[in-house]
């Protein structure tokens, strides 16, 4: 008898658990008095048993991880999952308005979570989040307000909503759209909503089939790039063709001066074709697309060739120009691996490697203090060793990014790859 075996469920991409937590974490380095806060990330963690063959890495029920940092020292860590009325939330995880929120696309509800991570649920959170909200709000520097993108494979239509400052959508736009696309992202600028709509759509006949993530690479949908005035309405939306392909992620938009939307992202081929389980569908790259309302195109450029994926840059320039990023190495069949830097201005791209057996996950960027310059700061991530099979949170100085740590803190169990988190420092 043969023994189906999945990628998306072994080694660490394997689930623990235990909820563990732990107090007076070990340190090798320094950690920098300037981290007052808590490091958050969010994943895919199934409970119970779950056919391999058939499990999308997707779809695993979400547990949070956390490490509370202060004073030089790493205080806690925890891990919980986050499931509310048998919904998780298991994509990533924010802070606004003083509150914790656990998120995720496609229709489920967003989950308040305490200050230690346990899930509160979703009753006090605005009715228009907990029906559904997206992965990936993206937090205007300078308003302090949240603007993202949501989709349901039941809507036709994508809907823009901008949450406050005090936690309530205050804004609410529903452009149409065709075919059930899986609209995982979206940009912003200082004027515009970057809108996604790519051939990776709804597939009734996996649903039917009783997929949990029936979304599959459809060609025949065509590709196209929105821009949505931030204070426009549906009819305002201008649509740009582009060449097929998907994006996941974009590492930020802007606008020049030349009047063009400026878009770094992280192209892929296609998705979901071949492969149906997790996004190991080809290599992908760093690209640059020049959104020129004028001419009524979009000029498709590479920046790097080397396979990335959860790019991030500097919060502080989210919708204006940037000029460094950082992403993950992903080799093909979903491997993690090092670290790369990005300088946009000059092309330059340094390569970051954590040692024998060790990748790391998602980057997250946090300055050294609100006036520092762009690339003075830190950089956040948790880091498996697959000689030891544990973890630790690896803080690397963002300016001397090839450089020893700065601090690594150790952690007493490893930490699954996972999605996407974010740093939520204390209040005041």
């Amino acid at each position: 008898m043969t023994t189906i075996t999945s990628k998306w469920l072994t080694g660490n991409f394997g689930p623990v658990n235990e909820e563990v937590t732990a107090v007076d974490l070990a340190v090798t380095g320094a950690i920098p008095d300037g981290l007052d806060g808590r490091y958050l990330r969010n994943g895919p963690n199934p409970r119970g048993e779950v056919d391999p063959a058939s499990y999308h890495w997707f779809t695993g029920d979400g547990m949070v991880h956390g490490v509370r940092l202060r004073d030089g020292r790493a205080d806690w860590y925890r891990n919980r999952w986050v499931v509310d009325a048998g919904f998780g939330a298991n994509t990533n995880v924010i802070g606004q308005a003083g509150r914790t929120w656990a998120i995720v696309e496609s229709g489920f509800p967003t989950i308040e979570l305490t200050d230690e991570l346990d899930p509160i649920g979703s009753d006090g959170v605005d009715e228009a989040l907990a029906e559904g909200y997206t992965a990936h709000p993206k937090l205007d520097p300078v308003t302090g307000e949240l603007h993202a993108v949501s989709y349901l494979w039941a809507w036709d239509h994508l809907r823009y909503t901008v949450v406050g400052t005090d936690g309530r959508v205050r804004r609410e736009v529903r452009v149409p759209v065709a075919g059930g696309p899986m609209v995982h992202d979206c940009a912003i600028t200082e004027n515009h909503v970057v809108l996604f709509d790519l051939p990776v759509t709804f597939d009734m006949d996996a649903a039917m089939a009783g997929s949990r993530f029936p979304y599959a690479w459809t060609p025949d949908h065509g590709a196209r790039v929105g821009l949505l005035p931030r204070e426009g309405q549906a009819d305002d939306v201008r649509w740009y063709e582009v060449s097929l392909c998907y994006v996941f992620h974009p590492l930020n938009a802007y606008e020049d001066e030349a009047g063009r939307v400026v878009l770094d992202l992280v192209r892929h081929p296609k998705m979901f074709d071949h492969e149906r389980l997790g996004p190991a569908d080809g290599a992908t790259r760093l690209d640059r697309w020049a959104i020129d309302p004028a001419a009524g195109r979009v000029a498709e450029s590479t920046v790097d060739d080397t396979y990335v994926e959860l790019p991030r840059t500097d919060p502080r320039c989210v919708g204006r120009p940037h000029r460094y990023g950082y992403a993950m190495e992903f080799s093909g069949g979903g491997h993690h691996g090092g670290g790369v830097k990005y300088d946009v201005v000059t092309g330059a791209a340094e390569h970051r490697q954590y040692g024998e057996g060790r990748v790391t996950d998602e980057m997250i960027f946090v300055p050294r203090s609100p006036d520092a310059g762009e690339d003075e700061g830190w950089l956040l991530s948790f880091v498996y060793d697959a000689t030891t099979d544990t973890s630790d949170l690896v803080i690397v100085a963002a300016d001397d990014f090839t450089g020893d740590p700065v601090a690594t803190v150790h952690l007493p169990q490893r930490v699954p790859f996972g999605f996407h988190g974010n740093w939520v420092p204390s209040e005041g």
